[in-house]
């Protein structure tokens, strides 16, 4: 699985893109508002997001089957930064869950 593909999609807000990565029915939570998505709501959330963002994968680490990465997301137009630690489980070369 290309990590970095992802990401880029991601960040486009590309939302054909982005559910190209993903098992039908994985899921990812947002621990820190207590939210639980399936992919349409995850990819609805990301792209319906104001703004137009960019950003830069900072660490990524691949245990066995899972990975970690942590990216500075960035707010092109106006001066939001924030960081993104994701915690994926892939299977089968798809995102199974994430875990942020």
């Amino acid at each position: 699985m290309d990590i970095q593909q992802f990401w880029k999609v991601t960040l486009q807000q590309d939302a054909v893109g982005m559910k190209e990565f993903f098992a039908s029915d994985a899921w990812i939570r947002w621990h820190n508002t207590n939210e639980h998505f399936t992919v349409d709501e995850f990819i609805q959330a990301n792209c319906e997001y104001p703004n137009q963002w960019d950003g830069k994968i900072e660490r990524m680490e691949k245990i066995d089957d899972f990975i970690i990465t942590v990216v500075h997301v960035f707010s092109i137009d106006q001066p939001l930064s924030f960081h993104v630690t994701s915690f994926i489980k892939v299977k089968d070369n798809k995102i199974a869950s994430i875990d942020e």
